[in-house]
């Protein structure tokens, strides 16, 4: 197979786009692309925009400085960087000049192939080469300086049909796995709603306050914190250790301020910090049915507070809720939820290592296609 090296700068006319300040920004007009709206159109082919430019401005900068054409490849520059999109036959857009870099085409060679090429290991390890770490920055020179080992414009698109269809055959078995693993986690959530909206003969109504006691948690200062056996654990779960428990095991916390409702089941000592409200007093109950039970209902809603939202735990004890009186019932419970639960994360696993199974085979058939041996 006959290949020759290129650089992309000599395929492609490679530069961005003329300044748009933020004040002419307009709610109507002609979109205006940012890397996220690119980004949203590389991975989906369409996005819900939300900033445009005046018809006025577009048809200035189309007649002096040219707009993106059909077979035109835009790709993200800034942050999230390499994501591309070929301009489609109709699309009708402008875009944020430096996070946003223009591919106009000067040389035989198809685009489709180019944007596949910018999506696998050969280019991104290109980019990365020599930097010590992944670049964060794509400038207009590095990548007009980037080489491409280009077979002819037939085998280009022979590259490109098989890519094609092995990658229409790989979206549909991500959205098959997607919603397989979302239906997982809503049967986990049906059923532990259904336990608690259905419930039983035995069951009471009390306030929450009757069943657990709610405390914020502890000030404990970065500086004083002394690596340990014990989970210190904040709004979003275990984030350390300290040499200090402060709570006996069992125990729960659930998010007070920052990532608020989050519920948290420890099993031996822990130090709650004071972003999070922990149990204090169980009185009597099952520590893991009233872990299910606070993870029934939305936490959130009990938040206070119009600049730093915080759980409101004074309204979290006034809420009404039922649970069986016999602590052998709430025991059962638990057993039913723990297995369900159990059963749903192995179900769970299975999805994810699929979804991760065909991303790797995304970029595995990409590395093949770019190093000839597809």
């Amino acid at each position: 197979m006959t290949r020759h090296k290129a650089a992309l700068g000599k395929l492609f006319d490679i530069g961005s786009s003329k300044r748009v300040l933020q004040s002419q920004w307009r709610n109507e007009g002609v979109p205006f692309y940012r890397g996220r709206e690119i980004t949203k159109l590389a991975s989906d082919g369409f996005v819900d925009n939300e900033l445009f430019i005046s018809e006025d401005q577009y048809r200035e900068y189309a007649e002096k400085y040219g707009v993106p054409q059909c077979d035109d490849i835009m790709i993200t520059a800034i942050g999230t960087i390499g994501n591309s999109y070929i301009v489609k036959e109709g699309d009708r857009f402008y875009f944020k000049d430096a996070s946003v870099l223009w591919l106009k085409k000067v040389a035989e060679v198809s685009s489709d192939f180019i944007n596949f090429w910018l999506k696998s290991p050969v280019f991104f390890d290109q980019l990365d080469r020599g930097n010590g770490a992944t670049v964060d920055t794509l400038t207009i020179q590095k990548l007009k300086s980037v080489i491409v080992d280009l077979p002819s414009l037939p085998e280009q698109k022979r590259i490109v049909t098989i890519l094609d269809e092995a990658f229409d055959g790989i979206a549909t078995a991500k959205t098959n796995a997607e919603k397989n693993l979302q239906n997982a986690r809503a049967l986990f959530e049906s059923h532990l709603q259904s336990v608690f909206t259905q419930r039983g003969d035995g069951w009471v109504e009390k306030q929450l306050q009757e069943v657990c006691v709610l405390q914020r948690g502890f000030d404990l200062p970065t500086q004083s914190r002394i690596a340990g056996n014990f989970p210190l654990v904040s709004s979003s779960g275990v984030i350390d250790t300290h040499n200090v428990g402060k709570v006996k095991a069992p125990g729960i916390a659930t998010g007070r301020s920052g990532s608020i409702g989050n519920v948290f089941y420890v099993e031996e000592d822990f130090w709650p910090l004071n972003t999070v409200l922990y149990v204090k007093e169980f009185h009597g109950n099952d520590p893991k049915f009233v872990y299910w039970l606070l993870n029934h209902f939305d936490l959130k809603r009990f938040a206070t507070g119009t600049g730093v939202p915080t759980l409101n735990r004074n309204f979290v004890h006034e809420e009404i809720v039922y649970i069986p009186e016999s602590i052998i019932c709430q025991k059962e419970i638990v057993s039913q939820i723990d297995l369900l639960r159990e059963e749903t994360q192995h179900l769970e696993s299975i999805y994810q290592q699929k979804l991760a199974a065909l991303d790797a085979m995304k970029k595995s058939l990409l590395d093949q296609a770019f190093t000839g041996a597809l």
